[in-house]
């Protein structure tokens, strides 16, 4: 009896355990509901996951968002995960807050352990539940009656799904940003003015961005996607007043309202036997043109130019606002030069293959011909425009046949339209488009202006390059080298433009390329060289001019009537030309006859002749005495010169004991003589030979552009790659950085010394040579979340301890005591196998013998590694470069830039950061996260200590790079020297931008000049 009643307990006891486990298994599997009771927060990374696995609501991780804290809805197993919805785009929880998200006091809201509400929606229930279904809905229901109180299909952000609703009162909203999900400038929508038609505004301006169409009375134009308009489009019950798409039809698409202005069409893609991922179908606006009204009223848009002649006025047409135009923003529009219906001449321009956004006005059907569409046009002074549309069949019953009449604004012009294109007619004062009865009619868009030609009977035959495709609107310019299509003519400057192919660009060295191929007696004038050209997007835009023309042709005097005062000298078998009349000259600029003045007598015009000689004569005597003077004072100049070099030879032993004092006064110097060349220690190279390594400094072999000028990589011959400083002639300090580096370099060897190879100076150009780091700088790795990645800790202590090792070399063991005064990331290059080389001793200064510190009156450095005592009072000093050198070793310990980083509450840069968590005994949060796994623990504790003791406020507390060297490489067990506050833990000043320099005010009311460049990574 006693057995029995122990294994009934022993039963009950291992049920119980059971019972115990199967909760636990369901408290530790994947929910995918909400209650009052189980929010879920952001420390124990908790989410909601839909019964299918589709999607997942959580606390997200946006990249660029470090500080912040979003809750929303991505997909879940499909990479990578998109983010559909973003409940508090707006609202962001503080990253170092504890947020909780679920139902608190009958709303959906967010909050954090204190209690603070950052955002919420009311749901009008005290008990309810929150459910994540597989399309991706969050849909909260009243617990006892089951019916929704909200969803988050009907509170979109920046996504449409498969089920959603598309009524009137949905919208998406861009994000701000491509990583940031704050609402942004750009919102989809319903078109309530055509049926299923959409419609893109942009907030900022409060324009229309973009417009769907579809097929109406005057054409068949369609810009939406057919898979697109039937994800948006009603469903088949008639009763319906939305549009639903049910899910099981489209559930692997999505509709994104992309932070760039674009409309988006996304399929999901299951590569069973290759790679998934979400494949882009479709968007809109898909270039220049798809932008609603880009060149604004009566401004035409051709996508085949590139955006610097996107747009132009119709001809007869100005530009609204030139400033916009110039500064190439184009929505203002075009106003006519003269007014219709004013009594001055009109015609009609012939516009072929045109899209036109908005639809004509007013059909005529009753109208058989073009002819009477014309007069009606011209009888109406409303009318701006016409087209007529011949019936397709022969009974006339076509619903699109007819006159088509414009009574308001033409807009959203776009030719060379060859789909659904239109030949309309435009009215214009024949005045306003300059047109003689010599003159070519306009081709399309483009006037033709007298002399040019574009047959035998218009313009000047000597102007005979053009050509023009009616059908089309084309113009074509024709060299001996080929045919080139002309995006642009302007008359007022007497200049075109012809668009290059790069099969048409410089060929070989000497070659002469296809459009600069012109015969000797042409009236045009090419570039000088086949460098002469524009870059665009296609090619190269190269600009030609005319020359004035000489006086136009004729064969009667009726052909003279747009020149007044002149007559035509022809004989009946040969033609003639309009000569002017007398008392008149011709003038090829005006076009025109211009009278010539004279004096008031004979006697007079006589004495102004005398007085004109005698002011020649004066002239040119002045001239060759000036000419004179100048031979004198260069050969004088020459043998002081001479002189001077031979004092110099004497003293050349002298100089051997004295060359720190020699390189200082040559960096010095206020210009760079050819005689300087012998006291540099490194190869000269011709200008040729670097013209060819470069292939004539092209955009293809530029690496980037910094404060000195434009850097270019060169492969010289054997296949070596050099890296080229081009010295700008704009650069404001590119002399005394040229000097500097030729110089100074020269005299340093270092493995952590970038090597310079070679210099060259030609005339104005100056340039070095040295050696080509393909792994550019250290900036590029360790602020960049994906290439951080190859840099573990071991390889960032190596990198670390070569730094420390250079900058010891350029203190204390070089022949010349070398202040760098610009030591940042972004100089700091890394070869091949990632070694670090200190590089741009730009600024570098020499101190004498063993001084240490010096003093400037003209501060230059970067912010964030510049020196208190530098920055503020211009002492610099090798304890300015151990500053730069700390920042530079947390910055590495940490992969954030010290200007770059922020805490919002405290306005701390990265040393306060750093500061604060050292105060906190947490100094290994600081640590970049990619090095948990990889770190040596006492190497980086190690490292910012040292890295603190570096950028102590008082200079003579830190300490010397011998001494640092000493610290990160020992391995003994001693204690480090607890570090003081550093300088600048608080942003307390505004910066100017990556590398600034200014003036010291001698006095307190003188103004300080700035100057502000930027310097690319190599």
């Amino acid at each position: 009896m006693i057995c029995k009643s122990h294994a009934i307990y022993c039963l009950h006891l291992l049920c119980s355990l059971l019972l115990l486990l199967c909760s636990c298994l369901h408290y530790c599997a994947a929910r995918d509901t909400i209650t009052a009771r189980n929010p879920i927060n952001n420390t124990s990374n908790e989410t909601l996951i839909s019964d299918g696995k589709r999607f997942e609501l959580r606390f997200l991780n946006i990249s660029g968002q470090s500080s912040s804290r979003y809750v929303g809805i991505q997909y879940y197993t499909w990479r990578p995960p998109e983010i559909v919805w973003v409940f508090n785009r707006d609202n962001p929880l503080p990253d170092s807050a504890t947020g909780f998200f679920g139902i608190k006091n009958g709303s959906l809201a967010l909050w954090d352990e204190s209690g603070n509400i950052y955002l919420s929606t009311s749901l009008g229930s005290s008990r309810s539940t929150a459910k994540l279904l597989d399309s991706g809905n969050l849909v909260v229901r009243d617990d006892q009656s089951g019916k929704s109180l909200w969803e988050s299909f009907n509170n979109p952000t920046d996504t449409f799904l498969p089920g959603m609703n598309m009524n009137a009162n949905l919208k998406l909203t861009s994000w701000a940003g491509p990583d940031d999900p704050k609402s942004g400038n750009f919102i989809f929508q319903q078109n309530e003015d055509v049926k299923n038609g959409y419609i893109v505004f942009k907030s900022e301006t409060d324009t229309v961005h973009w417009k769907s169409r579809g097929p109406n009375s005057f054409d068949n134009y369609n810009n939406l996607y057919d898979a697109v308009a039937v994800f948006l489009s009603p469903s088949n019950s008639k009763s319906s007043k939305t549009i639903s798409v049910p899910v099981r039809n489209n559930n692997n698409s999505r509709l994104l309202m992309h932070s760039i202005g674009q409309v988006q069409y996304f399929i999901w893609i299951d590569g069973k036997t290759g790679s998934s991922g979400w494949s882009l179908i479709w968007f809109e606006p898909r270039d220049g043109c798809s932008v609603y009204n880009a060149c604004g009223d009566f401004g035409s848009c051709n996508i085949n130019n590139n955006n610097r002649s996107l747009c132009k006025c119709l001809p007869g047409f100005k530009p609204m606002s030139q400033d916009s135009w110039d500064s190439g923003d184009f929505s203002s529009g075009c106003t006519r030069k003269s007014a219709i219906c004013g009594g001055d001449k009109e015609m009609f321009l012939n516009l072929n293959m045109m899209k036109v956004g908005k639809p004509p006005d007013t059909l005529l059907s009753e109208v058989q011909n073009e002819m009477g569409c014309r007069k009606e046009c011209l009888d109406n002074c409303q009318c701006h425009a016409y087209s007529f549309n011949e019936a397709s069949n022969p009974r006339r019953d076509d619903p699109r046949h007819g006159c088509w009449i414009w009574k308001s604004v033409l807009n959203d012009l776009q030719e060379e339209y060859a789909t659904d294109g239109h030949n309309i007619s435009v009215r214009v004062v024949a005045s306003s488009i300059g047109s003689t009865n010599r003159s070519c009619k306009t081709c399309g868009t483009n006037i033709i202006p007298y002399p040019l030609s574009t047959g035998p009977n218009c313009g000047d035959p000597m102007y005979f390059n053009f050509s023009c495709n009616y059908s089309t609107g084309q113009v074509s310019f024709q060299t001996l080298g080929g045919t080139f299509q002309v995006i642009n003519i302007n008359p007022e400057t007497r200049k075109f433009v012809i668009e290059v192919n790069a099969k048409d660009r410089c060929g070989a060295k000497n070659s002469k390329p296809k459009y600069l191929q012109l015969s000797p007696s042409s009236p045009f004038n090419a570039p000088d060289s086949c460098h002469g050209g524009m870059q665009s997007g296609n090619g190269n835009d190269v600009e030609f001019d005319w020359n004035s023309p000489p006086e136009p042709l004729c064969t009667s005097a009726i052909n003279c009537t747009d020149w007044p005062n002149s007559s035509c000298n022809a004989t009946r078998d040969v033609k003639g030309r309009c000569h002017c009349n007398a008392n008149y000259q011709w003038n090829g600029t005006a076009l025109a006859c211009t009278q010539v003045r004279f004096g008031g007598s004979g006697q007079s015009g006589s004495s102004d002749l005398k007085t004109r000689v005698i002011l020649l004569v004066v002239l040119f005597m002045f001239v060759l005495l000036c000419i004179i003077s100048l031979i004198f004072c260069k050969r004088r100049m020459a043998a002081r010169r001479q002189e001077s070099r031979e004092r110099r030879e004497g003293s050349q032993a002298l100089r051997m004991y004295d060359m720190e004092r020699n390189v200082k006064n040559l960096i010095d110097s206020s210009e760079f003589k050819e005689d300087d060349k012998k006291g540099i220690d490194v190869p000269f190279f011709d200008l040729e030979s670097i013209l060819e390594a470069t292939n004539y400094f092209s955009d293809e072999n530029k690496l980037g552009e910094g404060g000195f000028g434009p850097v270019y990589k060169g492969i010289f011959p054997g296949g070596q790659e050099i890296a080229i400083k081009r010295l700008s002639s704009h650069s404001r300090q590119g002399l005394e950085e040229f000097k500097n580096e030729v110089v100074l370099i020269a005299k340093l060897q270092h493995r952590n010394l970038v090597r310079l190879l070679g210099y060259c100076i030609k005339g104005d150009e100056k340039i070095l040579l040295y050696e080509y780091m393909p792994n550019k700088s250290l900036d590029t790795f360790i602020f960049d979340r994906t290439l951080c990645l190859s840099l573990d800790w071991e390889k960032r202590f190596d990198i670390i301890l070569g730094i420390a090792r250079g900058l010891l070399y350029l203190h204390q063991d070089s022949r010349l005591r070398i202040i760098h005064r610009d030591l940042k990331t972004s100089n700091i290059l890394l070869d091949e196998e990632m070694n670090p080389k200190i590089s741009d001793f730009g600024l570098a200064r020499i101190v004498k013998g063993k001084e240490i510190e010096a003093n400037t009156m003209r501060i230059v450095g970067t912010y964030g590694y510049m020196s208190p005592e530098y920055a503020l009072d211009g002492l610099f000093s090798v304890k300015s470069d151990v500053f730069s050198f700390g920042v530079i070793v947390l910055e590495i310990v940490s992969g954030k830039k010290n200007t770059g980083f922020y805490q919002s509450k405290q306005a701390l840069n990265l040393l306060g950061y750093a500061w604060r968590l050292w105060n906190e005994e947490k100094a290994l949060d600081l640590m970049d996260q990619t090095l948990v796994e990889s770190c040596n623990r006492g190497e980086v504790l190690k490292c910012i200590n040292v890295g603190f003791l570096c950028v102590q406020e008082d200079p003579s507390a830190r300490p010397n790079v011998s001494n640092v060297l000493s610290m990160l490489t020992s391995e003994a067990a001693t204690p480090l020297p607890n570090p003081k506050e550093p300088a600048f833990v608080a942003k307390k000043w505004i910066s100017f931008g990556p590398s600034s320099s200014f003036d010291k005010p001698e006095t307190s009311s003188s103004n300080n000049e700035l100057t502000v460049s930027t310097e690319p990574g190599r």
